[in-house]
């Protein structure tokens, strides 16, 4: 059974934007994402739709992961927990949406190119890392 891997939208948007710092990495991500069972929220496609200005590209690949990826929905526990969790430490309710989406569906790690995270109990996994087998 493969390890759960949830993706922080920066590295969707890495995969998509040639402009991104790391887009060079985007085919070499992509190989090793397979070793994975990939999981990422469902809102973000239509932020990624919106902020690539690409929207061929973006809806082909969409197309892909749709099949491929698990694209989940928050549900109000997760948002009652974000928002919560949100108020208590000041910190960015984006990224605690995305981190409590991933402890919902059982994901070991959390792949984000953000340096300050919010940390809610599941490993935080930058590039470099991931790219060396961690």
């Amino acid at each position: 059974m493969k390890s759960k891997i949830f993706l922080d939208i920066n590295i969707v948007l890495d995969i998509l934007v040639p402009t991104r710092p790391y887009h060079a990495l985007h085919k070499e991500l992509l190989q090793r994402l397979l070793e994975y069972d990939v999981y990422l929220s469902e809102d973000m496609l239509s932020t990624i739709y919106y902020v690539t200005k690409n929207n061929q590209k973006s809806l082909q690949f969409f197309r892909v992961i749709v099949d491929e990826w698990n694209i989940v929905p928050f549900g109000r526990d997760v948002i009652k927990k974000a928002i919560a969790y949100t108020l208590e430490n000041e910190t960015d309710f984006e990224d605690a949406l995305q981190c409590f989406c991933a402890k919902k569906y059982g994901c070991a790690k959390i792949l984000t190119s953000d340096k300050k995270f919010v940390a809610c109990g599941v490993e935080i996994v930058d590039y470099k890392r991931f790219l060396e087998g961690a």
